[in-house]
């Protein structure tokens, strides 16, 4: 059997997409399943370059034939490779890509077949199951974001619209909502999820370290600066830079970002050579940018770049009935972290925190649970457990009055240990009466008896 003249039937029994190229990268021969993820009819690739594709995944050098033309001739091969790809209708398709280099007899090369797996129907796949997970509950997270509640679910639906898009996000709200963890759902659920994810905390810089870590510097471009280092940017190429606090950006650095991002190059410190750069920007910010404009510390023009399109943390506040959710699944992780046998709040403990406000949003509740975990011994967490803000918002917020009251004659009369005592005393050692008595919360008693030590027969 002569495989030569049969080779037609084997590229058309491939499930994959396979064009084949010569030494110079044109088209030489294309598949039905090739044809189908490209767009082109096989007639319309054959002898045009397969830069036609627009394919980021390519080293494109285009000075010769061979070696000289694409890095792939130089590597012999290429296995499994991620990129994107520009079919016909200019429409970006995610494909997996193999190739292998093609040799004559004299070992001289001659050209290329490439393998494409179109996989966008994979993102599609698991944007709908992470959906349909949510739906029915089967998972409490969405790329680790946990929460329920309307405002959580239009969240999720907002990132999966944009998600696949190079399009800029600002992510908006309070400290401790979880901006992070919402970039980092953005670049994991888009097309940029297999490379880099690199964070920049534009508030914990100065001006000048701000600047060399974004772009990075050259040796000697300012004293320490003992070696070449490449810049955030850098790092980011082909994956996603996350500027958080970008209020906090100095308006001298604002002004070579917005540069940046028009340009789409970089410059090190300490030299003019520019270098091409591919990063999606997302940036988040508890600041009224829009007031900062008004104050001349922030730049109009770079706020309408990369506010393109805004997602909103919620508070806490706004999604009171996660904070069960929330609870649990950080007793699920400080157990399997320390192996305490920790099972969840008891019912007064859970409504105390139910009830508490949370300023500090998600970070203070996280925090709270740890503290509460640390001091359990049992197989839950009760009142007793609670940092005393707790305790005493709840208590505030019941008898304001009183609080205030029993503050004032602590201090003007009895010591606390004292009156306590006497309530104690009068109320035959029953913890709920001697609460009516002093015009506190049980939970409160009972830390008082825990802190001078009182013994109750």
């Amino acid at each position: 059997m002569d495989i030569g003249k049969q080779w037609r039937h084997i590229i058309e029994s491939v499930q994959d997409g396979i064009i084949i190229v010569d030494a110079l990268g044109n088209f030489v021969a294309a598949n039905q399943t090739a044809q189908f993820i490209t767009g082109y009819k096989e007639d319309e690739l054959i002898g045009k370059s397969c830069r036609l594709l627009h394919c980021n995944g390519c080293e494109i050098i285009g000075k010769g034939g061979g070696t000289q033309w694409c890095g792939l001739f130089s590597q012999g091969f290429v296995a499994e490779k991620k990129c994107l790809i520009m079919n016909k209708h200019n429409r970006s398709i995610p494909i997996v890509k193999s190739a292998t280099v093609l040799f004559d007899d004299n070992n001289k090369i001659v050209g290329a077949v490439e393998t494409l797996k179109d996989i966008s129907e994979n993102i599609n796949y698991k944007n709908e199951l992470a959906s349909i997970k949510r739906m029915y509950h089967i998972d409490d997270g969405f790329h680790g974001i946990i929460g329920r509640t309307p405002v959580m679910q239009n969240l999720y639906e907002h990132i999966e619209s944009v998600a696949s898009l190079d399009t800029p996000v600002m992510i908006l709200g309070k400290s401790g909502t979880g901006k992070e963890m919402v970039a980092k759902a953005l670049h994991e659920t888009g097309n940029r999820s297999s490379k880099p994810f690199v964070k920049v905390n534009c508030a914990a810089l100065s001006e000048n370290i701000l600047e060399s870590e974004l772009f990075g510097h050259v040796r000697g471009a300012y004293t320490g600066a003992e070696s070449d280092r490449i810049g955030r940017f850098e790092s980011a190429h082909k994956g996603t830079l996350f500027l958080d606090e970008i209020g906090d950006i100095p308006l001298s650095v604002q002004v070579k970002l917005l540069r940046v991002l028009e340009e789409k190059m970089i410059q090190r410190v300490g030299t003019n050579k520019s270098i091409p750069i591919d990063v999606r920007i997302i940036t988040a910010t508890n600041k009224d940018l829009e007031q900062l404009i008004e104050e001349n510390l922030f730049r109009e023009d770079l706020f309408f770049r990369i506010n393109v399109f805004p997602l909103n943390c919620p508070s806490l506040q706004q999604r009171k009935d996660d904070i069960t959710l929330l609870i649990q699944h950080f007793i699920n992780l400080d157990a399997q972290k320390t192996g305490k046998n920790i099972l969840g709040f008891t019912p007064e403990a859970m409504r105390l925190m139910v009830a508490y406000p949370w300023p500090g949003n998600i970070r203070e509740l996280r925090n709270t649970v740890e503290y509460a975990f640390v001091l359990a011994r049992g197989k839950s967490i009760g009142p007793e457990h609670l940092p005393d803000k707790i305790t005493r918002c709840q208590l505030m917020e019941i008898n304001p009055v009183k609080y205030a009251e029993l503050n004032n004659t602590v201090k003007l009369g009895f010591t606390e240990k004292e009156k306590l005592i006497d309530a104690l005393q009068r109320a035959d050692g029953n913890q709920t009466k001697a609460a009516k008595i002093l015009g506190v919360s049980r939970v409160t008693v009972w830390k008082r008896i825990k802190k001078y030590g009182i013994q109750i027969n």
